[in-house]
């Protein structure tokens, strides 16, 4: 049995990869998934709740299929605090799949104003319900993802050419060389991650966009993340450079970095792949937890951790709690997800289960 097939034989792997893939899919493809731009406010929409949908008039009683009516926000009762919803039933609005919306280009490819589903008329279709300003958390959510799901691919893809490089020199050339880059890999390692990103954003200087905040948060997360990597890189090298192949090629006269990344790196992609799944995750609530305290992607743009900041309201946490639980469940599922794929990749990738 090869290591495919295992995999697909783990129904919890199959899990994870389904939810990655629905989730990558959707925030690619934002602007035809999401109703509304995640910039705009509706008038007199402030912190609406999810919207009800209808299948009947709610006037005549007459079924007319999936609908919602225009609604906004009435003043505050004195009494209660509750802000009364204003719902014009004069105005059905019905619901449609493939709806006309704002002119885009579906994966930046294809002009199209189609949008998945969307209202005809003046009521608008809040799944997730409006934030403070009244914009769609729906939307919001969704393209938030694309800052939060691509922080972790762009870190690996950042931290681990250089960890392999690093753990690859080290182990292959040994002596000062391996001494001076794992003492500098331990000091790394010795210093908290949150820790760290929370002390360099807090410095950072104020007028920087989302883009640059994003770039730096990322580069920071990957400059300490990859002293791990290479330890572990350098223990195989050790064992593998005294191998025949490697041996060979040495005595043929090539040059040390091409045996290092030619004929050793390529022997530890099974341990490389598996580590990349697990350490996904860590990027990812590594920018969630930055935009929590309000030190990473900073408002309008969305992110999954911005989003989630509103949490130190506890008004907005007793009233409002769809603002809260969308965000926090993605996180979750997100991190599970890959979790859980990097365990069946372990699992299928594992020499003794291959041998079987």
């Amino acid at each position: 049995m090869n290591w495919w097939q295992k995999l697909k034989k783990n129904p919890l792997a199959r899990l994870g990869a389904l939810l990655l893939l629905i989730f990558y899919l959707t925030v690619i493809a934002a602007d035809f998934v999401a109703p509304y731009d995640p910039y705009t406010s509706q008038p007199d929409g402030s912190l609406l709740p999810p919207t009800q949908v209808y299948w009947r008039n709610q006037q005549t009683g007459q079924f007319i299929g999936p609908h919602v009516y225009p609604t906004t926000q009435g003043p505050t009762s004195l009494e209660t605090g509750d802000r009364e919803l204003i719902v014009d039933q004069e105005k059905p609005s019905p619901i449609r799949l493939f709806a006309q919306g704002r002119e885009y280009k579906l994966f930046w490819l294809i002009p199209t104003n189609l949008h998945l589903f969307g209202t005809v008329g003046e009521g608008t279709i809040n799944l997730l319900g409006t934030d403070e300003q009244a914009r769609d958390q729906f939307s919001r959510l969704v393209y938030g993802g694309r800052i939060s799901l691509s922080i972790g691919l762009v870190g690996i893809a950042i931290s681990f050419p250089l960890g392999l490089l690093v753990g690859g020199m080290s182990g292959y050339f040994g002596g000062w060389v391996d001494a001076i880059l794992m003492r500098a890999a331990e000091v790394l390692m010795t210093i908290p991650g949150i820790y760290l990103l929370v002390a360099l954003a807090a410095v950072l200087p104020p007028g920087l966009t989302s883009a640059q905040r994003f770039l730096l948060i990322v580069v920071i997360t990957s400059f300490i993340s990859w002293a791990g990597l290479a330890r572990v890189i350098r223990g195989q090298v050790l064992s593998i450079k005294e191998q025949e192949f490697v041996q060979a090629a040495r005595a043929m006269g090539a040059k040390p970095f091409y045996i290092i990344v030619r004929h050793i790196l390529p022997q530890t992609v099974t341990y490389v792949i598996i580590s990349a799944t697990l350490a996904i995750p860590s990027f990812i609530v590594a920018e969630s937890v930055l935009s929590l305290i309000g030190l990473g992607i900073q408002q309008p743009d969305p992110s999954w951790g911005n989003l989630l900041s509103i949490a130190t309201n506890a008004s907005i946490l007793v009233l409002q709690p769809w603002l809260i639980w969308p965000p926090a469940m993605l996180i979750i599922l997100t991190v599970l997800a890959f979790n859980l794929l990097g365990d069946g990749l372990r699992d299928a990738l594992d020499p003794r289960s291959l041998q079987r």
